[in-house]
């Protein structure tokens, strides 16, 4: 998704409690940055954070970070979870209350900058990663792109290198779901659930409800069907 810039959103991330510049430095180490020993989770490319606001808020036992490269996107994921966290009304406003002190009511999300096709400089197996989100990707359609995607096999080797659980993944196209599916089985991932068609599975994430992502809403009103699946790591950590 293209976004236009957001002059704002730079110094207002850099302001924020809960998000990090230089995520590469806490690298086995993202425990003491929550300071706490609480389970990781992590989204490959946040968006504009109407997802992990919504996830973070509802389970208060388990450590989110979000991750997106752009800073728009990012500053957008900032404001919506003050609004999801009761922080600020709405984010159409441009002038509403900054207050470091209400911010840091936000104690189990983390928002980072940074390129994920980098991801292994990010995470260790001392992080105690047990779940990555991956939801509406961008599909890289052209072969000669493959590789970009973030479910390719090339990124599945270095989620190898810290992921000590599972993997939730959804998507509205066909072949990167197709493609996918192939690269997680090449890849030596076990893949546990897959549905292709998400609204129609009653309990497809093991008991969690299903959030709905600004782009899954969107593809839904076209009849887009959502499909989905879930898989983890089998092989042990090295």
């Amino acid at each position: 998704m293209r976004i236009k810039f957001k002059p704002w959103a730079r110094e207002e991330l850099k302001t924020s409690p809960f998000y990090i510049d230089n995520p590469q430095e806490w690298k086995n180490k993202w425990k003491k940055a929550f300071e706490n020993s609480q389970e990781l989770h992590i989204e490959l490319g946040c968006g504009k954070g109407n997802f992990i606001s919504k996830l973070s808020k509802k389970n208060q036992n388990i450590n989110y970070i979000a991750i997106d490269l752009i800073d728009a996107m990012l500053g957008m994921a900032k404001r919506n979870v003050e609004v999801v966290y009761g922080i600020r009304q709405s984010t159409a406003k441009e002038e509403v209350e900054n207050e470091i002190e209400k911010q840091k009511i936000v104690k189990n999300l983390k928002l980072t900058r940074y390129d994920i096709s980098r991801i292994e400089n990010v995470f260790g197996k001392d992080d105690d990663v047990k779940r990555i989100y991956i939801n509406f990707c961008n599909p890289w359609p052209r072969g000669k792109h493959h590789k970009k995607r973030l479910t390719h096999e090339k990124q599945l080797e270095q989620y190898k290198k810290f992921l000590k659980g599972e993997i939730f993944f959804k998507t509205d196209d066909d072949n990167l779901f197709e493609d996918s599916i192939k690269y997680f089985e090449r890849s030596g991932y076990n893949i546990q659930k897959i549905t292709k068609d998400l609204a129609s599975e009653k309990d497809f994430w093991n008991g969690q409800p299903n959030i709905e992502t600004e782009h899954e809403r969107m593809f839904k009103a076209e009849g887009i069907k959502i499909k989905a699946l879930i898989c983890n790591q089998m092989k042990s950590l090295t």
